[in-house]
C-alpha cells in the first residue's frame, strides 16, 4: 500500500496528467484509436495544443484546489470558475479552449451572483460529464468524514454547473470510490463498497428514480463486462463507468489511462477521471517522470498540490495535512 503523501499526490497529478494525455486525440473514434493508439504524451491533434497541455477538465478541477485551499465556501469555487472562463485564471495558456456548453451556461447565471449550488443547470439532458471531470479534490479533502457527509459535499459542488440527480449521483459515487481506495482497499473491493454504500444512500426522492440508471454500476459487476459494452461519451454515466472499467482491468496507473483515452470520444474527461482514481491507487511514483515532465506549468500545479496536502481537515489535524 503507497503512503497518504503518495495517493493524495498520485491521484491529483494523476488527474491532470489523463487529461493531457487525452487532449489531442478527443472526438477520435475507438477504432481509429485501436490502429494508432495514444502510448505517450502527444502534442497538436484535435485543438492543435502543444504536448502537455491540459484542457478545461484540469483547469476546473485546479479552481477547485484552489478553493478547497482556503476551506469549504462554494461561493469562493464560483468565483474561481468565473475567472476562469472570463480571465483565463488556471489555463495552460493564458486562453480557455474547449468548453462545454451546460458548463459555460451555468457559469454564465455564477457571474450574475445569487446562491451558487442553484446556478447549475437540472434538465435531464444537462447530464455531461462536467462536473465528475472536476469532482476528486472534494473526495480528498473529505475522504475522513463519513460516507453520506462525503456525498453531500460532493452533490453540493456538482451543483455549481450541474445539479441534475444523475449528475449529482455520479459525482457521490466516484467520490464513494476515491474514499474506499484511500482508505486502503483494492480496487474490487473499493468498487464494491461504493456500489453498496451508493445503493444504501440514494434510495429516497430526488434521487431513487435514477436508480435504474446505475445498475450497471451498483451491480457490482461492472468490471466483467466486455469492452465492448463500455460507452466513452460525454455523457456522466458513460465516463463514470468507463473510469471503473479501465481501473478494474488493469494493473498499474499507465494502463488504466491509456486505457481509457483509448476508448475514443471524450478521451481527456476520460482521461482525468480515470487517471484521478488509477493515481490514488498506485501512487505519484508510478505516473511516468516523462508524462509529468511535459505538464505544462508543472511548478504552479506542484505548488498548487503541495498547499492541499497540507491543509489540515480539522482542527485535529493540523500538524498532519490531508487526513485519510
Amino acid at each position: 500500500m503507497v503512503d497518504k503523501r503518495q495517493m493524495i499526490l498520485g491521484g491529483l497529478w494523476g488527474a491532470v496528467v489523463g487529461d493531457a494525455l487525452g487532449v489531442p486525440v478527443e472526438f477520435q473514434s475507438r477504432e481509429s484509436l485501436r490502429s494508432d493508439p495514444v502510448v505517450n504524451m502527444r502534442g497538436h491533434g484535435t485543438h492543435g495544443q502543444p504536448p502537455g497541455t491540459w484542457s478545461d477538465d484540469s483547469s476546473l478541477m485546479l479552481c477547485t484546489v484552489d478553493g478547497l485551499n482556503e476551506g469549504f465556501e462554494t461561493r469562493r469555487l464560483a468565483e474561481l470558475f468565473v475567472r476562469w472562463l472570463n480571465n483565463a485564471y488556471w489555463t495552460p495558456w493564458d486562453e480557455v479552449f474547449d468548453v462545454g456548453i451546460t458548463t459555460r451556461r451555468a457559469i454564465a447565471k455564477l457571474s450574475g451572483g445569487g446562491d451558487p449550488e442553484t446556478a447549475g443547470l437540472d434538465d435531464e439532458y444537462s447530464n455531461g460529464n462536467g462536473s465528475l471531470m472536476r469532482i476528486l479534490p472534494v473526495a480528498i479533502r473529505f475522504a475522513s468524514l463519513s460516507t453520506k457527509e462525503v456525498v453531500e459535499y460532493a452533490h453540493r459542488v456538482s451543483s455549481l454547473t450541474h445539479r441534475h440527480p444523475r449528475s449529482q449521483m455520479a459525482c457521490g459515487l466516484y467520490c464513494l470510490m476515491a474514499k474506499a481506495l484511500l482508505e486502503g482497499l483494492e480496487p474490487a473491493e473499493a468498487y464494491e463498497s461504493a456500489a453498496l454504500e451508493g445503493r444504501a444512500l440514494y434510495t429516497d426522492t430526488p434521487f431513487a428514480s435514477d436508480l435504474p440508471n446505475f445498475e450497471r454500476i451498483l451491480s457490482g459487476e461492472i468490471g466483467r463486462l466486455p469492452e465492448d459494452n463500455i460507452k466513452s461519451s460525454g455523457y456522466v454515466f458513460h465516463t463514470l463507468e468507463a473510469s471503473i472499467w479501465c481501473l478494474l482491468n488493469t494493473g498499474s496507473y499507465l494502463d488504466a489511462t491509456l486505457k481509457g483515452i483509448n476508448l475514443g470520444e471524450d478521451t481527456d474527461t476520460t482521461g482525468i477521471v480515470t487517471g484521478g482514481l488509477a493515481g490514488i491507487y498506485y501512487g505519484l511514483d508510478a505516473i511516468p517522470e516523462e508524462w509529468l515532465d511535459q505538464v505544462v506549468r508543472r511548478d504552479n500545479i506542484s505548488n498548487l498540490f503541495e498547499a492541499f496536502y497540507r491543509v489540515p481537515t480539522s482542527s485535529e489535524s493540523a500538524n498532519e495535512g490531508c487526513q485519510i
